[in-house]
């Protein structure tokens, strides 16, 4: 990934061997990568989907892409009605 990019947050499978990082790029766009760590590389992290040349507006946008790609990923959960004042 590009050393400009800020990780906004990484999603991570419950065994530590994948991770989605969700990014915002210098101009404004948005990205996900997903990786890999295997023990045969030293536990280095190893792109998997090269998904990260896709743009997306909002970081919305951005975790439903990659909620549809990365089938292990966790289904956003429906927000909360605002509670009534």
């Amino acid at each position: 990934m590009d050393k400009s990019w800020t990780v906004l947050t990484s999603i991570e499978t419950d065994d530590g061997l994948r991770c989605v990082d969700l990014f915002r790029r210098p101009d404004g766009t948005f990205g996900y990568e997903e990786f890999r760590r295997d023990p045969e590389d030293q536990g280095a992290w190893t792109p998997m989907r090269f998904a990260s040349a896709l743009k997306y507006a909002s970081l919305e946008d951005t975790r439903a892409a990659a909620t549809t790609a990365v089938a292990w990923m966790p289904k956003p959960e429906t927000a909360a009605e605002p509670a009534a004042q």
